[in-house]
């Protein structure tokens, strides 16, 4: 700054201006730039101004670096591979982030190579409960059978609100229609009006059957769905699965049949609905939570 600012004044004076009014028009004295003069270093100590990093790549090294970024062999990959790459031939022209750097400021920062770029992917509606019987979640779990590779159907319905078992069934398949018909039998038990409930589930075929989804129409139960390939969109089905399947109570041999399948279940679910104590509900039964006692216990 020093250094323009008398090349300035002095291109003036050659001008025919006179020395205090050129410094004058600069916001500086006379005695100023006489002292700047002498002092012969220029360099301004100011703090926060602008200075030269000695280290600081050039022009035509920042060139250079664009030009291996954009050569055939290195187009398609970012520089966390780059310089890897040309360390392994003793070639070093920059840093990993200088080469960030030199991209970003010439526009090159996009994705490189044949995948897709990553996509900025919108948050699901995340459904809240503040008192039973809004949002309901089910899901579908295996119980096994003596027969090797074979399974019953343990279906479950449950208030994410107050954590309580509203209806559960047991089946030898994985039907649409074995859904819909406990569906329906839960909110004709929980007196469940059109336009209250919303029920969670996951992508499976039974949750998005087509019996399934007329008879959430009729109703008027408002379906919701996790979202592809991820697995903990319905965490409270899941947990009440695990809790079922950790239990002390469960039995280390499989199910002989279908109504010894159904006897532990209609055990479970009672024992999980008025005895056990859920962490999720600050340590009261789901009963109890789904009754409107927690507060007063």
């Amino acid at each position: 700054m020093k250094q323009m600012a008398i090349t300035l004044i002095d291109e003036a004076v050659l001008a025919g201006a006179r020395c205090h009014k050129a410094t004058e028009v600069l916001g500086i004295s006379c005695r100023t730039l006489r002292r700047w003069r002498a002092a012969g270093d220029l360099t301004d100590g100011r703090r926060g101004a602008p200075r030269t990093c000695p280290h600081a790549l050039s022009g035509e090294e920042k060139a250079q670096i664009l030009d291996v970024c954009n050569s055939p062999e290195y187009k398609s990959l970012p520089p966390s591979q780059i310089v890897p790459r040309l360390a392994d031939q003793g070639i070093y022209m920059a840093s990993e982030s200088s080469f960030y750097r030199i991209l970003k400021a010439r526009g090159q920062d996009n994705h490189r190579g044949r995948a897709q770029a990553p996509r900025t992917v919108s948050k699901p509606t995340a459904w809240s409960a503040t008192a039973p019987n809004q949002v309901w979640s089910w899901d579908i779990t295996y119980l096994p059978t003596a027969v090797c590779g074979q399974f019953y159907r343990l279906y479950m319905l449950m208030d994410i609100y107050s954590r309580m078992i509203v209806g559960w069934e047991v089946h030898r398949e994985e039907l649409s229609d074995h859904a819909a018909v406990l569906m329906e039998k839960a909110c004709l038990r929980h007196g469940i009006a059109a336009g209250q409930l919303v029920l969670h589930a996951d992508n499976g075929g039974p949750m998005k059957g087509a019996t399934m989804l007329a008879t959430l129409q009729r109703l008027g139960v408002v379906p919701s769905f996790s979202r592809p390939s991820v697995s903990n969109d319905n965490p409270y089905s899941e947990s009440a699965f695990k809790t079922l399947k950790y239990v002390p109570s469960y039995p280390k041999q499989p199910f002989e049949s279908l109504n010894q399948a159904r006897d532990w279940v209609q055990h479970f679910v009672t024992w999980y609905n008025t005895e056990h104590r859920h962490s999720g509900i600050r340590f009261v039964t789901p009963q109890q939570r789904h009754q409107g006692q927690d507060y007063a216990i």
